[in-house]
Formats: structure tokens, C-alpha cells, sequence
């Protein structure tokens, strides 16, 4: 709303486009790298892979967690010279191929379960590797977005750890570093205290370890009148949580440094109504912002022309997609 006239103006040259504001992103980045006991905040490429959002991160300081062996690519091209010990590979499910390459790439490589070690040892002996692990308790802001708990995909499970020990310790393997992320949209602040008192307890059992990563999925705000996640809480939670002689610990937040610094602008292209159902056709949908559709994820939707208007009418806002759930709000 305080840019009004520049969206507005973006938007007549364009049917529709993403606008990102580099101030917040870098506000964003600022209040986590001001936590004390932070040894390194990652961004979570998948939250967006916006070259120019990398770069913004990266002049802040900020390191890179990727999903998969493209998003490691995509930020060694995006910000040449980088340190690849600045990369944390997280694969879930994903081909002997990729565990490889990330390791000829020289970024940190994380083990999510036990087939790998277990189907591929030659792959694994010698590495210095981190390991995810399910604390068995999900958090976030809906189902599909919890990624703990024996409905998840994600992480070894705690009843495996002493045969993952056993068997990395058989490969030569050393694990450097231990992960663990509840899920995305987590407001409560004691979500990372649990899990950094959990990691560090496990830490214990690998005399290697010396890196606690405590996940991300920081909350913000989604609709109007909401709070998101208490910063200064978690802050002094985090600080009181950690000894200072512990192992480092890592965050690897994505939302919460991009979610509150764009926008997605869209032309009007038509109106219509059914009966008392009205329609307002716009010249982007699901294709640009599949959530709403997938899982029924809010965003708040204004006319930028006429924000000084009284609101007169309910309607569904849709897009060009040939899908009857292509309905942004």
C-alpha cells in the first residue's frame, strides 16, 4: 500500500508480475542475524528462487539450504565464488546421482533416512555428513506443511538411530551436523527450544557433531490483525537455550525473509456472475500461486486502483486456468 503507485504503475506494462520491496527482505534478514547465538542463517531456496532474492540474501551474509541438486546449481550460478560449505544440501527421496554431486560440489550433504547408506555405502564412506532427524511432533499452519511425525516423509526416525550410527560408523562416515524441522508456520516460540534441547542431547552419541540445525518455518502474519511468531521470545529462547561452548547452531528460515516482501500483481480481465456468485476473471491464477488451491492457503487480496473505495461486493477471484479450483481468494 505504501508503493501503491509504483505496483500500479509495473502493472500497466505487464498483464501480471511479481514485485519484490529489497528493503524488507533485508529487514528480514537483519532481525535473524541479530540473534546472538545464531552461528548462521540459510535460506530456504524453495520458499523463492528469485535470482535477485538470492543475491539480496547474500550481501546480508545469509547462507542457502536447497531441496534438491538444481537449487544447488542455481545458487553456485546466481552468486559465483560462493563457499560451497555456505550450501546445505537436504535431499528427500532423491537418486544416488544427487548425493554424488553433491558431494563433488563440496556443499554440505544431508542423510534424511537409512536406504541411502544402506543401498549406496561406497557413496557415503569417508563423507562428513549432516543427518535430519524426525523428532516425532509436527507443528505448522496445516497438515500438508508438517514435516514430523509418523505422517511425514521427512527424517529418521529416533527408533532408527543407533542402527544409522552404527552403520555411518562402519563407512568411515562422520556426522558433522544434526537437523531437525517441525514445519512451516510454527508461531510458537518453544518449537526451537524442543528441538535445539532434543539435538543437543543426540549430539551427545556423535562425538563429531558440531552443528545443531533447528529447521525453519518461522510464522508471519497472514491475515489482517494477526501477530505471526514473537521474535523477541524467540530470540531470548534461543539465547538462553544453547550453552556457548555447544556445538553451532543453524536456522534455515524461508517464508518468514520473503513471504512479507512481495507482492503478485494482476490485471482485471473480466467480470462476471452466477446468480449471487460473482466472478472477477484476473490474468494469473493457480499457475503463479498454487497454495490457495492446493491447501487453502489465505492471501489477502486488494484492488491497488481503488483502495479509497468502500467495498461494496463479495467475489470470488479467479484466474484463466481450465481447473474449477483455480481461485486465488
Amino acid at each position: 500500500m505504501a508503493k501503491r503507485s509504483q505496483l500500479v504503475e509495473l502493472c500497466e506494462s505487464r498483464s501480471s508480475a511479481f514485485a519484490y520491496d529489497r528493503a524488507s527482505i533485508v529487514a528480514a534478514a537483519k532481525q535473524l542475524s541479530s540473534v546472538k547465538r545464531l552461528g548462521r542463517v540459510l535460506y530456504a531456496v524453495k520458499a523463492n528462487p528469485n535470482r535477485e532474492v538470492l543475491k539480496i540474501l547474500h550481501e546480508q551474509g545469509l547462507g542457502f539450504e536447497c531441496v534438491s541438486i538444481m537449487e544447488v546449481e542455481h545458487v553456485l550460478s546466481t552468486i559465483p565464488g560462493i563457499a560451497p560449505d555456505q550450501i546445505l544440501f537436504t535431499p528427500n527421496f532423491a537418486p544416488r546421482e544427487e548425493y554424488r554431486r553433491g558431494f563433488e560440489l563440496g556443499v554440505n550433504v544431508t542423510l534424511d533416512n537409512l536406504f541411502p547408506p544402506r543401498q549406496w555405502p561406497d557413496e557415503f564412506a569417508g563423507r562428513e555428513l549432516f543427518v535430519r532427524l524426525d523428532l516425532g511432533k509436527g507443528e505448522g499452519h496445516h497438515k500438508k506443511v508438517r514435516t514430523a511425525g509418523a505422517g511425514s516423509k521427512f527424517g529418521v526416525p529416533l527408533s532408527e538411530l543407533e542402527e544409522l550410527r552404527s552403520s555411518l560408523t562402519a563407512a568411515g562416515s562422520k556426522v558433522v551436523g544434526l537437523h531437525s524441522h517441525a514445519g512451516s508456520g510454527v508461531n510458537d516460540p518453544e518449537n526451537w527450544q524442543r528441538t535445539a534441547t532434543a539435538l543437543l542431547d543426540i549430539a551427545a552419541e556423535f562425538p563429531d557433531v558440531r552443528v545443531i540445525d533447528l529447521g525453519g518455518g518461522l510464522g508471519v502474519a497472514e491475515k489482517p490483525g494477526e501477530s505471526g511468531l514473537d521474535m523477541k521470545a524467540f530470540a531470548d529462547m534461543i539465547d538462553a537455550t544453547l550453552p556457548q561452548d555447544g556445538p553451532e547452531c543453524w536456522i534455515e528460515p524461508g517464508r518468514f525473509l520473503i513471504a512479507r516482501a512481495g507482492v503478485l500483481l494482476a490485471q482485471v480481465t473480466q467480470l462476471k456472475g452466477k446468480g449471487e456468485i460473482q466472478y472477477v476473471g484476473v490474468a494469473t491464477g493457480m499457475n503463479s500461486l498454487i497454495r490457495p488451491a492446493l491447501y487453502g492457503a489465505y492471501h489477502e487480496i486488494v484492488n491497488l486502483t481503488r483502495l479509497d473505495q468502500a467495498r461494496t461486493q463479495l467475489v470470488n477471484v479467479v484466474g484463466p486456468i481450465c481447473e474449477t479450483g483455480d481461485i486465488l481468494g
